[in-house]
């Protein structure tokens, strides 16, 4: 007779016994008020934990994540600021032979913005990146994230042997987020200042003018085009500004001579333009 053979049936007359003597009636109606919070709350931990783990995924290293550059097999692995992704399904464009292959099994995150595929421009070394460039890469990682499937972490420059994030990644976050405060700052002005109309013909030369519509930016009012030169910089932009009313920034000032934007040192007429012109021809060179 084995162990178990005899363990079951005294558990089973056990519990028989426990829910019958009147001596347990007490002891049975706590267990079964606290049973059900008790196993939902189990249910649910394990579930998150689960949940977890798939998030957090695998952590590789260098040597770990180049095996994965499709030579030796069907699985292409790359990473962008530390994440890795699957990325197989794309092998006609990241496996050998494909446009994209220098991706595979290595983190070359910088080259995303410079477009520079060589060995030294397939760094993850984004330190002297502006916040635009940053940004630019954060909208190439959300591509993966949708597009593809999320492995797990790289250890090294953006996360360490924990998989936690680095103070690099973190200095990334940052750059990051000014970049998104400077694009909403850059979309904000182009609707304050609304891009011109160009064009360019062979012979002619250029050409800017300004429309109700001009720059993608509908409005009750067309503007006259000037070259708009930010405080502290030597470019510029055409941008279409008010010739009357009140200045854009100041609609609702009362006090004004009815010039618009006319009068703000930041915006420059076009040579041998007139100033009252809504288009305005580029000399050619």
């Amino acid at each position: 007779m084995s162990l178990k053979s005899v363990i079951i049936p005294v558990l089973i007359i056990g519990v028989g016994v426990f829910l019958s003597l009147d001596q347990f009636r007490s002891h049975r109606q706590w267990l079964f008020e606290k049973a059900p919070s008790f196993i939902s709350r189990y249910v649910l931990e394990e579930k998150t934990q689960v949940r977890d783990t798939k998030k957090k995924g695998v952590i590789l290293t260098q040597d770990e994540l180049a095996k994965y550059d499709g030579n030796n097999g069907k699985v292409l692995y790359l990473a962008i600021l530390g994440k890795i992704y699957d990325v197989s399904k794309g092998g006609k464009h990241y496996g050998p032979g494909g446009g994209y292959h220098f991706f595979a099994g290595k983190d070359g995150t910088k080259a995303f913005v410079t477009g520079a595929f060589n060995k030294e421009g397939l760094t993850d070394d984004v330190s002297d990146l502006s916040p635009a460039d940053m940004l630019g890469i954060k909208e190439w990682q959300d591509f993966y994230e949708k597009d593809y499937k999320y492995v797990g972490k790289l250890i090294g420059r953006f996360y360490d042997t924990n998989g936690e994030p680095t103070q690099e990644l973190k200095d990334a976050r940052k750059a990051i987020k000014e970049g998104k405060r400077l694009k909403k700052l850059d979309a904000d002005d182009k609707q304050l200042y609304p891009s011109c109309n160009s064009e360019w013909k062979s012979g002619e030369g250029g050409r800017v003018w300004c429309s109700d519509l001009s720059g993608g930016i509908k409005r009750d009012w067309a503007g006259v085009p000037r070259k708009y030169f930010k405080p502290g910089s030597t470019s510029y932009r055409c941008a279409c500004i008010r010739n009357t009313g009140a200045p854009g920034d100041n609609l609702k000032n009362q006090d004004h001579k009815n010039r618009g934007d006319l009068d703000n040192p930041n915006f420059r007429e076009y040579e041998d333009c007139e100033a009252e012109s809504i288009s305005c021809r580029l000399p050619t060179k």
